[in-house]
């Protein structure tokens, strides 16, 4: 239990930021499943159009710290690839 005061304001403050991070991360995960599921259906519309909402998130969440920026492209570089495959295995 913090005892000064500024210990107690940085308590509320990593309770808030805590709170933040866990929605940030996992509406990222839901994004990326929502990738992966496009890709195991094979529809190619939705599955440019997830794998950029997928990406935009990821920067975002990488800029704001939540993430660290190289787990972001590696994430990046695995659902192009899963992406790029599906097309591939389609045509």
């Amino acid at each position: 239990m913090p005892n000064t005061k500024s210990a107690k304001k940085r308590l509320r403050q990593n309770e808030v930021r805590r709170a933040r991070n866990r929605a940030v991360k996992s509406a990222l995960r839901h994004q990326v499943r929502k990738v992966r599921a496009a890709v195991a259906a094979g529809d190619v519309g939705v599955m440019d159009a997830e794998l950029k909402a997928a990406v935009k998130r990821l920067d975002k969440t990488a800029a704001a710290g939540v993430i660290h920026a190289n787990t972001a492209a590696r994430l990046k570089s695995r659902l192009n690839a899963h992406v790029k495959n599906a097309k591939a295995a389609k045509a």
